[in-house]
């Protein structure tokens, strides 16, 4: 089994967010003997064990580099949504698009919700998945910009409230 990520390297969960390879160890679980990454989520100081043999099926890719995050605090300062669907279309659409792993479409995510929370308010579901998107997002870009949370989570949020001044 090849080892895709080395101890130190800033990686991408997705659904959970941006961490960093603390170690690699093997671990009994329930009977069976498996290498594991072992991650450490600065954001919420959790630990995650992540098994080898399904890294490329989890979707566990590196943390993109400066001119990503560029272009992705670009694309969020537009504000053309297109949301049509019924909620419960737009609440799979969404969540599809986080599950991807992908910070595009994470970053998509985001901006749609909040920009739909400004002008018609979110229910309870949407709510919470923009919190789970924004931390999602704002882990990485610590992460890729070696930020804090509290800094990565103004630039977010400077980008969206710059975003809706103009419009």
């Amino acid at each position: 089994m090849d080892v895709l990520f080395n101890i130190g390297d800033k990686v991408v969960y997705p659904m959970h967010g941006a961490g960093i390879i603390e170690a690699i160890e093997e671990k009994e679980i329930l009977g069976e003997r498996q290498k594991y990454y072992v991650m450490r989520m600065p954001i919420g100081d959790m630990k995650v064990m992540v098994p080898l043999n399904n890294v490329e099926n989890i979707g566990l890719r590196e943390v993109v580099d400066h001119s990503t995050v560029d272009k992705v605090l670009e694309r969020m300062k537009k504000r053309d949504i297109k949301d049509t669907l019924n909620w419960n279309r737009r609440y799979r659409a969404n969540l599809d698009k986080m599950r991807s792993g992908d910070i595009y479409e994470v970053a998509d995510v985001v901006r749609s919700l909040m920009v739909r929370d400004e002008e018609k308010g979110l229910s309870t579901g949407e709510r919470k998945m923009l919190e789970n998107a924004k931390q999602i997002l704002i882990s990485e870009l610590a992460l890729a910009r070696d930020l804090d949370e509290a800094a990565a989570f103004k630039l977010i949020d400077g980008i969206l409230s710059s975003s809706s001044q103009q419009n």
